[in-house]
């Protein structure tokens, strides 16, 4: 009832830039957080940034002042901006999302996630 959509990722050289988006669509009356998280191989799912409807943003240490989260709330759109790629922020990134649809229920949807390779 609820879908994410992520584009974006891809192949880039160390110190390069990607930007990830992430579409969400279906009954939703209204989102109150998005974020991104990343799994590399090996490794559990980590939080990479969150941003509330309000603007608040938060960030992994990891990627503090490389990365930028946005948010378009009407059009239902997040980004991530990632700049200063490192090697290791190689991973599949995946979007996030919780709100609430017109059936008057709390949802939290994933996207299918989108690989990031950094080479060096």
């Amino acid at each position: 009832q609820v879908q994410l959509v992520e584009s974006g990722g891809g192949l880039v050289q160390a110190g390069g830039s990607l930007r990830l988006s992430c579409a969400a669509s279906g009954i939703i009356v209204s989102i109150n957080v998005m974020a991104w998280y990343r799994q590399g191989p090996g490794n559990q799912r980590e939080l990479v940034a969150v941003i509330q409807s309000g603007g608040s943003t938060k960030y992994a240490d990891s990627v503090k002042d490389r990365f930028t989260i946005s948010m378009d709330n009407a059009k239902k759109l997040v980004y991530l901006q990632m700049n200063n790629l490192k090697p290791e922020d190689s991973a599949v990134y995946y979007c996030n999302a919780m709100g609430i649809t017109y059936l008057k229920k709390d949802f939290a949807s994933w996207g299918q996630g989108t690989q990031v390779t950094v080479s060096s």
